[in-house]
């Protein structure tokens, strides 16, 4: 036993201690693989919607678009899910409780297996009446259908993966989920122009191809998770009072409400939309698929400051969390002033890569110039709301994620029918801004009063260690 410890407390080549060291070149070097990451996830992703809108139409793309907002209000609440396992998992690691650790660990598999068999088993029964209510078009609701049952039935793949990735990050490796992406999405690309360019297979194609490259990406990251000594469980570890499970699931569900609740935002958006016809659905499909491409890097910065946030939390290094926010907020700065031009600058060319209709594309040009101007706000909220989450608060987060909601139902119920598809814009935007200012405060409230406690800077490890010790 003290020899597992020991091996336990060595710090892996691949993972990244975030309590020591300079925090700009500590939170780079795992930025810029979580970047490339997550900006192919974003491409392969891209590259579907490109191989269905040029290969089948501008339908199916308004088809596999229309499912944009159901699947994120059920994968974003199991993506949600394992972010809040993964802050408890980092707090652990900066602790160096690697006891409590691989207890977390082995909690956390079992809490999935759950978690995967409910979330497939309620979306699949429930996606005709959920289409109904998105009033979806008769053109495309077989299409969504068929899209639909394959990608939630094999729902548990994205959950795999999301949550073994999220363990790795909090461990502060984030080169194995690069790893798995990269070969994920060469399967992913290859699979979807073989179904779809040359055995026609429709949208099924593309729904089957993501499921097979997730399965190739969860593989890849809980193989390298068995080769670390430190999280290598047994049997005893796997004997959780419920305590444990208690602890996760109260770091965790705020978190995946967050996502869900401002899901359910973007699917009464997305209501609206429908409502006024394909043109209008296919044209809000490539104005999502612009800004999720967009937003990834400040994404990243994020999920970047949670781990960082994480482990300095439960090390209580709490000036640290300080200056990695410093380092996140430059970061999100730099992207938001490359990106955000893109959108202002160039709404034309963007919306005729993805889209072969004038209308359609007319449309795109009024949506990306405002909401590029704006993004540097949606920029910060990844940011300044990771930190707050690593920090183990998830409540005010989570409210925040029910004032987006209420912003973007009122702003595109009161003007969609006043200045057109136009509305959609001040809708992200005005979700935006309230959810920045909320999480702000609660930036404000959880560190400054650390801050002024003047802790030392290896007290927190310092106090685990004695503990162990004794």
């Amino acid at each position: 036993m003290a020899m597992r410890a020991q091996k336990g407390s060595m710090v892996r080549k691949r993972e990244i201690d975030f309590t020591r060291g300079k925090p700009a070149g500590l939170i780079l070097s795992f930025f810029w693989p979580l970047l490339l990451t997550s900006m192919l996830q974003q491409f392969y992703n891209f590259a579907d919607t490109w191989i269905v809108g040029k290969g089948l139409g501008d339908n199916a793309l308004a088809a596999v678009g229309n499912m944009t907002s159901l699947f994120f209000l059920i994968v974003g609440f199991s993506f949600g899910l394992a972010n809040g396992f993964g802050v408890l998992v980092a707090q652990s690691y900066g602790a160096r409780n690697m006891d409590e650790l691989r207890h977390r660990i082995a909690a956390i598999i079992e809490l999935g297996v759950v978690l995967s068999v409910l979330l497939s088993a309620a979306s699949v029964a429930f996606l005709p009446h959920a289409l109904r209510l998105l009033r979806t078009d008769e053109q495309i609701i077989g299409d969504s259908l068929r899209y639909g049952y394959i990608v939630f039935g094999g729902l548990f793949t994205g959950i795999c993966y999301n949550i073994s990735a999220s363990v790795l990050r909090s461990l502060g490796d984030s080169r194995t989920p690069l790893k798995a992406i990269i070969l994920s999405s060469v399967v992913n690309l290859t699979l979807n122009w073989l179904f779809i360019m040359t055995l026609h297979m429709g949208v099924e194609g593309a729904a089957i191809a993501t499921i097979i490259s997730q399965i190739l990406s969860s593989v890849i990251c809980i193989h390298r998770l068995t080769q670390i000594p430190m999280i290598r469980l047994t049997r005893d570890d796997f004997r959780n009072e419920s305590r444990i499970f208690i602890e996760l699931l109260k770091n965790g569900i705020p978190m995946a409400l967050m996502n869900s609740i401002t899901a359910i935002g973007c699917m009464v958006v997305q209501y609206f939309v429908n409502g006024y016809g394909v043109v209008y659905t296919a044209a809000y499909t490539a104005c999502s698929k612009y800004l999720n491409l967009f937003m990834t890097p400040a994404a990243t910065a994020g999920n970047a400051m949670s781990a960082y946030a994480s482990q300095n939390y439960g090390a209580g290094e709490y000036r640290r969390i300080g200056d990695g926010l410093r380092v996140c907020l430059g970061i999100s700065t730099v992207t938001y002033l490359v990106f955000g031009s893109l959108m202002f600058f160039a709404p034309g060319a963007l919306a005729g890569f993805l889209l072969n209709g004038a209308d359609q594309v007319s449309l795109v040009v009024l949506f990306l110039p405002r909401c590029g101007v704006m993004m540097i706000c949606v920029d910060c909220l990844f940011v300044i709301r990771s930190a707050v989450q690593g920090m183990g608060k998830p409540m005010l987060p989570m409210l925040s994620g029910i004032l987006e909601m209420i912003l973007r139902i009122g702003v595109i119920s009161f003007f969609i029918g006043r200045i057109g598809f136009t509305a959609t814009a001040y809708a992200e935007i005005g979700a935006w801004i309230g959810a920045l200012l909320v999480n702000a405060y609660a930036l404000y409230i959880g560190l400054v009063p650390r801050l002024r406690q003047n802790a030392p800077r290896t007290g927190g490890v310092k106090r685990v260690h004695a503990n162990q010790a004794g």
